[in-house]
């Protein structure tokens, strides 16, 4: 069974420095019946403007992905880490017991463009940790690229949950086919772009939770290519 979650039902929050679409419900957005799915709980779009950024703030009990789509994403935290994130990387941030950090537009002339990304833990109060990795663009190009496994993976990043991610690009025309396991479910999101999912239409800022699949057939539509999330969930 899927389930079609459409990019213009989404929440959204214009505050001028910042624009951010909501998948589940998020601060003052709230729709009882979009909480999350599974374990995945956030899904934020969000563009920065140049030189602003969210202060320090603390988290604690949540996996917490960053992915940059266009742009430079400054990160600092409570652990000692300074880094500067852009396209082709993945950011992971375990939150455990406890950790403050910032995010800012790493950029003073041009904004960023980002998904942010929660996913519940499996497990409360672990010690916080932190990863970034880079792949190359070639690594996505019509094949899925793992991004984030409970399960330590060369290339991609350990998050404390029985959930992994990956992310592909897709040529006009292509088609890649996802098997998912037995009482699996999952998530697409499309970055960008247009696709089908098990013959759906999707668009930029479209969703899909699959629900006893036995795989997903994504293929790339339009002129363009397109780019699309997918969270593999218990």
């Amino acid at each position: 069974m899927l389930t079609t979650r459409k990019s213009k039902e989404r929440g959204h929050a214009d505050h001028g420095w910042l624009n951010s679409y909501h998948t589940f419900s998020f601060a003052n957005y709230h729709d009882s019946a979009h909480m999350g799915y599974r374990s995945l709980r956030v899904i934020n779009e969000d563009r920065v403007a140049e030189g602003r950024g969210f202060g320090a703030h603390a988290h604690r009990d949540m996996e917490i992905l960053s992915y940059v789509l266009k742009g430079k994403l400054a990160h600092k935290d409570s652990m000692g880490h300074v880094e500067v994130l852009g396209p082709n990387e993945i950011q992971k941030m375990s939150a455990g017991s406890g950790v403050v950090h910032s995010e800012f537009n790493g950029s003073e002339t041009e904004p960023v463009h980002f998904l942010q990304i929660w996913i519940e833990p499996k497990s409360r109060g672990t010690a916080p940790s932190y990863e970034q990795l880079k792949f190359e663009a070639e690594e996505k190009l019509n094949r899925f690229k793992l991004l984030a496994s409970p399960k330590p993976v060369e290339g991609a990043a350990t998050i404390n949950q029985d959930t992994s991610v990956s992310v592909a690009e897709l040529t006009p025309g292509s088609r890649l086919t996802y098997p998912l396991e037995s009482k699996r479910h999952a998530w697409l999101h499309v970055i960008h772009g247009e696709v089908t999912v098990n013959g759906k239409t999707l668009q930029s800022g479209d969703a899909v939770a699959a629900d006893e699949e036995e795989a997903l057939e994504v293929v790339g539509q339009g002129a363009e290519n397109s780019e699309v999330l997918l969270f593999d969930l218990a």
